[in-house]
């Protein structure tokens, strides 16, 4: 199984960290190590003191690819969720600073969380997803799916031409604005349209 990710993907996120708008895809991958399914909850890592939450759509992948044709990209997720990619913002800009890459930043144990899986019918893929997230029972991030840069059909395509797809791989298709840090004793709950999939605590 291979973890997708999508950076960048939402134009008002991009600006909250004063990135650029990209022009294709923003692609990196997580290890299966850093899957955190079932609500588990989540340890609050000691390399860090600045760990943000990004909430996302998360796609699952159900049949093989490469190469894929944009038009026929919809055929390969059968089921979405939302998720949690966490991120040590610290450690991401020193990072960024030395011209170093991140992924001790981003791909470390338990930093990809996903919610209860919902199947999704070939009408509902082509209408827009809402989904948010709380935490502390407040509501910190909203969604559309409208509003992605690019579709879950381009990035379907666009990463099928570097990586090989397989049944089971994951992509999570980028966050919204309004990402932000988390602390030991935070619950974060995570809703697709107003139904609640994911549910965890910080410890």
């Amino acid at each position: 199984m291979k973890i997708f990710c999508v950076g960048r993907n939402y134009s008002e996120h991009a600006k909250e960290l004063n990135n650029d708008i990209p022009t294709a895809p923003v692609i990196f991958m997580k290890p299966n190590t850093a899957l955190l399914t079932d609500n588990k909850d989540f340890y609050f890592p000691n390399f860090t003191n600045d760990l943000h939450y990004e909430c996302e759509i998360v796609l699952r992948i159900c049949k093989n690819g490469k190469s894929v044709n944009e038009k026929f990209a919809s055929a390969y997720y059968d089921a979405i969720t939302v998720g949690i990619d966490f991120t040590a913002r610290d450690l991401q800009q020193q990072q960024k600073e030395k011209g170093l890459p991140w992924e001790i930043a981003k791909a470390f144990d338990n930093s990809a969380v996903i919610g209860t899986w919902k199947t999704i019918s070939t009408e509902e893929k082509a209408t827009p997803l809402l989904f948010s997230l709380k935490k502390n029972n407040e509501v910190v991030q909203q969604g559309n799916t409208e509003d992605l840069l690019f579709s879950f059909e381009k990035i379907i395509a666009y990463v099928s031409q570097f990586f090989t797809l397989n049944m089971g791989d994951l992509i999570f298709t980028g966050t919204p604005k309004g990402v932000g840090p988390v602390a030991i004793g935070d619950t974060l709950c995570a809703l697709l349209r107003e139904e609640e999939l994911l549910r965890f605590a910080i410890k």
